[in-house]
């Protein structure tokens, strides 16, 4: 296992926890390299009989070592943003096997992903649609595209993270959608090449994917006889991990749906997972600074809050809280574990059977996905250190931030 207790002491890979404390300070994240490319693996040979690429979702963990890891295994790169698009070209991306997804590309995004040269460009509507030709048209390029469809399937998530509902912001119903590839396939600057879905996160039902799936085919197959064909068809991603006792779909099971529905239709598969690769292949590793008790009810402080780790306040997610050391000697009781910031909702865990003393380390797991990227500065806190662990070697790859760090790029007022 990658996070493993081994003579009482929790472990990352080869190295105990606690002397990544001690040399490196808390709070800190932690992950291991075997892990992502375990779990990439498993995917990529899950779809090993069908023409596909695998482009991970860069939001879940954009730090440039992760990028570096998949980029190394042939990964493709789902980017929303032209930030995102600069650290997979830093980390050495290929950015013909980049995609580009999301509701508000700006104008300095288009041209900066038209002149690196990205494989496709998920179109979300009319208006993307124009822009994009307009900037293709006057830089004197070609844009590759797919139009993102809505397909109105509820994927049984969390609200904040469903995004395939009629509802929900992102893509077109199926009619705008044939109209627009009719648009786009007469117009010079755009070239059509595939079609694109993403219903949701945290899925764990292969059912909301077989709907989807099976509401996508029949345009799939209206475009081809209208002379527009499609090289790719873009599942998305959704891929749900355990954080306490979900069930995980299996990508063995989710690859053969496909196939079946598919036939002998010629597209080549994209997907574009994000948690299911980094999720369990990172904890958040913090240290107890104050024990207390109100009424009855006991409290954990740590060093690490919900800056660090929004998860749990946001969500209300649940992730699991365990001892980097298995005892100690104190009795155990229900806590909640919490952090400094000033604010009630600041906690990572509630109602935790665990036995601790000040100054113990705790391993908050799964926090390889939607971690340090949404972290912040509330309270004027410098933000984690990462650290990336391949066997015994532990690897800075990202610096504690400083105090001075906070105030980087401001400035006071002339005098």
């Amino acid at each position: 296992m990658t996070f493993h207790y081994h003579d009482g002491h929790l472990y990352a890979e080869r190295v105990p926890l606690e002397q990544i404390a001690s040399d490196h300070g808390t709070p800190t994240f932690v992950y291991s390299r075997s892990s992502i490319e375990t779990a990439w693996d498993c995917l990529d040979d899950a779809f090993s009989l069908r023409p596909h690429q695998i482009c991970y979702a860069v939001k879940a963990n954009s730090n440039l070592a992760v990028l570096d890891v998949l980029a190394r295994r042939g990964a493709g790169f789902d980017i929303v943003s032209g930030g995102e698009l600069a650290r997979v070209l830093e980390a050495g991306g290929d950015p013909v096997r980049v995609i580009f997804s999301g509701v508000g590309k700006q104008v300095w995004e288009i041209d900066q992903a038209l002149g690196a040269g990205i494989g496709c460009f998920n179109v979300e509507s009319r208006s993307e649609l124009d822009k994009l030709a307009d900037r293709a048209g006057a830089l004197g390029t070609t844009a590759p595209i797919s139009i993102r469809v809505n397909p109105d399937v509820d994927p049984g998530t969390h609200p904040y993270i469903s995004t395939g509902l009629k509802e929900n912001k992102f893509g077109v119903n199926a009619e705008e959608a044939l109209a627009l590839y009719r648009l786009a396939a007469d117009h010079p600057a755009l070239s059509v090449i595939g079609l694109d879905c993403h219903i949701g996160s945290q899925i764990s039902d292969i059912q909301p994917f077989e709907d989807a799936l099976l509401r996508l085919l029949p345009l799939v197959d209206q475009l081809q006889r209208e002379q527009i064909p499609l090289t790719h068809l873009d599942l998305g991603g959704g891929l749900g991990v355990t954080y306490q006792n979900e069930a995980v779909l299996d990508p063995v099971a989710y690859a053969a749906m496909v196939d079946k529905h598919l036939g002998k239709r010629a597209l080549t598969i994209m997907l574009e997972p994000g948690r299911s690769l980094v999720a369990d292949a990172g904890i958040l590793l913090t240290r107890v600074v104050t024990l207390k008790e109100n009424v009855g009810r006991h409290f954990a402080v740590t060093d690490a809050a919900m800056n660090d780790l929004i998860r749990p306040a946001l969500y209300q997610a649940w992730q699991s809280v365990l001892p980097v050391r298995e005892s100690t000697p104190s009795e155990r009781a229900r806590f909640d574990v919490v952090g400094p910031i000033c604010e009630t909702g600041d906690f990572l865990a509630k109602d935790r059977e665990l036995s601790l003393v000040e100054g113990d380390l705790l391993s908050i797991g799964s926090s390889g996905a939607y971690g340090f990227v949404m972290s912040s500065n509330y309270n004027s806190r410098p933000r984690a250190a990462e650290i990336l662990v391949d066997r015994d070697q532990v690897i800075v790859v990202r610096e504690r931030e400083s105090l001075s760090d906070l105030w980087r790029g401001e400035s006071t007022l002339p005098s």
